[in-house]
């Protein structure tokens, strides 16, 4: 707590002696994201209306994620920071919300009604943040943010508002092929079990049962109870595969895979999929629609 608090308050000293104000500055704007999925969607919205700076890369869990000197420095610099919420990036979120006088600040997850949000189940009162995993709502997020930077950036608000329907139009494809190929698994095998609690939206969306080892955080602790409860889940479905993540050590789920050859059940480990972070940059699965067309392949590969 007190090295959050060291770094709000140096965060808050750069950005006030650099006199930053909530206009925008000379030339294209600067954005700072906190996920790779903010940062595609951004790119997206802007083109080459805005520079995009994007804090956390491949195989980065923003669970646990601490803030570095360089990202202080980014920070400080920018004119807007688009961020996840609903505690995704974990203390971080205090550090903007302190900043919120300061910069734009954009919360992907305010696009998004309470309704359509779905209880955490670590945390009494709070909400599951990995919304991206349902397309449909995460389109809904892009829109909000382009409709917050058109406000901030009222020059390019045409541009954005462009680009956004282009985009907007490209996930609601993707949507459709997700919910198509989900179908071609066999009702009784679409069970999709992970290392932690990621994939509820998508298991919402999409009409899939989905268990996690461990809860919503990564920073949650899993037991001997939790894998010996799994094993049991597993063994009485005859569930024919678990899938590990990018960003989550696969340790988890090796003792479940172990647990069930134990129990005379042939598990395998089904593929990776990318979670809390995208691909590498450059790659397909690096950019928001590579990286679910990517988890939905290796999902019904697995479960078929």
């Amino acid at each position: 707590m007190k090295k959050v608090l060291t770094l709000t308050l140096l965060i808050i000293s750069v950005v006030a002696c650099q006199q930053k104000k909530q206009s925008k500055s000379e030339g294209p704007i600067k954005i700072v994201c906190t996920t790779g999925m903010l940062g595609d969607a951004v790119e997206n919205i802007v083109g080459d209306k805005a520079s995009v700076i994007t804090l956390m890369g491949s195989g980065v869990d923003p669970h646990l994620y601490k803030a570095t000197q360089g990202d202080l420095k980014n920070l400080s610099n920018a004119d807007v920071i688009v961020y996840n919420g609903l505690h995704l990036e974990g203390k971080m979120g205090e550090i903007f919300e302190k900043l919120e006088n300061r910069k734009k600040i954009i919360v992907a997850a305010g696009g998004i009604s309470n309704n359509e949000l779905i209880n955490n189940t670590d945390f009494q009162g709070a909400h599951d943040p990995h919304i991206w995993f349902d397309v449909n709502l995460w389109s809904k997020a892009v829109d909000h943010i382009s409709r917050e930077l058109a406000a901030f950036d009222s020059s390019s608000a045409e541009t954005y508002a462009v680009n956004t329907k282009k985009y907007v139009a490209q996930l609601a494809e993707v949507d459709k092929y997700v919910e198509r190929s989900i179908l071609t698994i066999d009702s009784s095998r679409r069970v999709l079990v992970t290392a932690h609690d990621a994939f509820s939206y998508f298991g919402k969306a999409y009409n899939m049962q989905v268990k996690g080892l461990q809860g919503i955080s990564t920073a949650s602790e899993y037991g001997l109870k939790d894998v010996s409860n799994l094993v049991d889940f597993i063994t009485e479905r005859k569930i024919k595969a678990v899938f590990v993540e990018s960003s989550v050590s696969d340790r988890s789920l090796n003792a479940v895979v172990e647990g069930c050859k134990s129990r005379g059940h042939n598990l395998r480990i089904g593929g990776t999929l990318f979670s809390d972070a995208m691909g590498e940059n450059g790659t397909v699965e690096g950019t928001y629609i590579g990286m679910v067309k990517h988890n939905v392949k290796v999902i019904v590969e697995g479960l078929q």
